[in-house]
């Protein structure tokens, strides 16, 4: 496998607690259970981030709209995000629009609706609008295999099984191809020279499993989708998509291709630590590389809902727009969390009242983007920010989204629960940690611990206890060292609590057995 390939990784952390026994008496120890338990609800709701509201009655409606610019603000205050552009779409037509915080914090330029953003990954939404269209010109078909509409260049050292691999599978993510590079080794400054499409492809290029089996999330596969639509089309990929997509739905702000015009309005992105992120572009842009302001987007999602677009027929028909939507596989693992099914291009959700959703998400370097729709009733919104810490923001507006427009609770919101687990999480260490160090002074103060690393009182529990410290301690440095973690993308603000809490757990059961309890004579 190259090895700049990144799969998604799942980290376990496993502590080893003692179980506490009280002493006999009235001891100190016990009056500090109250203390230590205060301290650690205390240090549960230190990380300042909480569930998504629940909107009574009295804030549906036009109230809706001031709940969320009074909300929005303060949630981007607590978790760190400079600014947000924010469109709602209702029965079809986009009703609200606005943009909070910076779009440039270091020079106060404040977010503006019409202010340019990285879509990065609903780029493969807009995408799959185009190979469809291919499709619907007669020149490509969805269960052909690629590599009859591949050049034999294109083909040469290829590591992909291309008379297995159909359009219909890298549409769909179930063609067995990788992730893909992603942060600092995929991105380029827009005055570099970039290599080829068919070289990045070629560099890129894995096959993990037999295709057509199982999903797998691959920026690969729609990687692959540009070359093909380059080949049938016979024209630029960012050109096609320009003529045939973009601008006919109305994309007035949305390029695949990097212009000057563009560059002066896009905001710069901020990363995990908050720190600017110069602009950047991909060598290849069907799975990343849109660049558009929020009614842009809000535009191409008003475009795939039912009866909404009398001009649809001339982008898309709509047998074509429903074969985006339909089920192609179901979602394993960690996609399932948040959804059902993809399709073309496209998440798909079954609802509470048994209606389907559709959406994607976006994240880069310093970006994280999100469109949330029910095509059948017409709602739908559209979220961009230029910060790589907004999934729990994300997952706050369409917690009050979905409850407003009645289509919900939407699984992404789960995000929330999520991050109310990491809190709770962070109790228990900050409660065991707390516990820990009570009886260690304890110990200490009254002569029944002292320094005796060698000792052979209770050695296979200390041991235990050491080798379990030590090993978190190694395991949470190494995860500070990486550029990225999926568990710190989805909880920026409180992953990094949680991991300096579990570190000082890890310090103190090492030092714990360290001062063993001395053994009577």
């Amino acid at each position: 496998m190259n090895k700049r390939t990144i799969s998604s990784m799942t980290c376990k952390i496993l502590g080893c607690f003692h179980r506490p026994q009280l002493p006999r008496g009235n001891c100190w120890a016990k009056r500090a259970i109250p203390v230590v338990l205060v301290i650690s609800i205390l240090g549960l709701s230190a990380c300042g981030v909480t569930a998504g509201p629940r909107l009574s009655e009295s804030q549906f409606n036009p109230d809706f709209f001031a709940y969320l610019d009074n909300r929005i603000p303060l949630w981007m205050k607590t978790l760190d995000v400079p600014g947000v552009s924010v469109a709602v779409i209702r029965e079809g037509e986009m009703v609200w629009s606005n943009a909070y915080g910076y779009a440039d914090r270091e020079n106060d330029i404040p977010m503006r609706v019409n202010t340019i953003c990285r879509a990065e990954s609903i780029s493969k939404s807009v995408t799959a609008w185009g190979v469809l269209r291919l499709m619907e010109q007669g020149l490509l078909e969805l269960d052909t295999p690629i590599a009859e509409y591949l050049s034999d260049q294109d083909s040469l050292n290829s590591s992909i099984d291309e008379q297995s691999i159909t359009v219909r599978m890298l549409l769909s993510n179930t063609a067995g191809l990788p992730l893909g590079t992603i942060g600092n080794d995929a991105e380029y400054n827009p005055q570099d020279q970039l290599p080829s499409v068919r070289d990045y492809l070629l560099s890129e290029t894995d096959q993990l499993f037999e295709p057509g089996h199982t999903f797998l999330y691959s920026n690969v596969g729609f990687n692959w989708l540009e070359l093909l639509v380059e080949e049938a089309s016979g024209h630029d990929f960012a050109d096609y998509m320009q003529t045939e997509i973009l601008t006919p739905l109305g994309m007035r702000s949305a390029s695949y291709d990097w212009q000057d015009d563009l560059y002066r309005a896009l905001a710069p992105g901020y990363d995990l630590q908050s720190e600017p992120v110069a602009p950047y572009i991909y060598p290849v842009n069907a799975s990343g590389g849109l660049l558009a302001d929020v009614e842009s987007i809000a535009q191409f999602v008003i475009a795939g809902m039912q009866d909404a677009n009398q001009d649809r027929e001339s982008v898309l028909a709509w047998e074509s727009v429903h074969l985006l939507h339909t089920p192609q596989t179901e979602i394993p693992c960690l996609f399932g969390l948040v959804a059902d099914y993809y399709g073309f291009g496209h998440f798909i959700e079954t609802l509470p009242d048994g209606g389907r959703a559709v959406w994607h998400g976006g994240q880069g370097h310093g970006w994280m983007t999100h469109f949330h729709a029910n095509p059948e009733t017409g709602d739908g919104i559209v979220i961009l920010t230029n910060s790589q810490r907004s999934w729990p923001l994300i997952a706050k507006i369409l917690s009050a989204w979905s409850d407003w427009s009645g289509v919900g609770p939407v699984k992404f919101s789960r995000i929330n629960y999520g991050s109310l687990a990491m809190q709770g999480l962070i109790g228990i260490v900050v409660f065991a940690a707390l516990w820990e160090v009570i009886r260690l002074l304890q110990g200490l103060i009254h002569g029944k611990r002292k320094w005796a690393p060698l000792s052979r009182a209770a050695r296979k529990q200390r041991l235990a206890k050491m080798a379990a410290g030590i090993a978190g301690m190694l395991a949470l440095i190494w995860s500070a060292a990486q550029p990225y973690l999926f568990v710190s993308s989805v909880f920026p603000s409180t992953a990094r609590i949680a991991g300096i809490s579990l570190f000082g757990l890890c310090i103190i059961l090492v030092v714990s057995a360290l001062f063993p309890r001395q053994v009577k004579s």
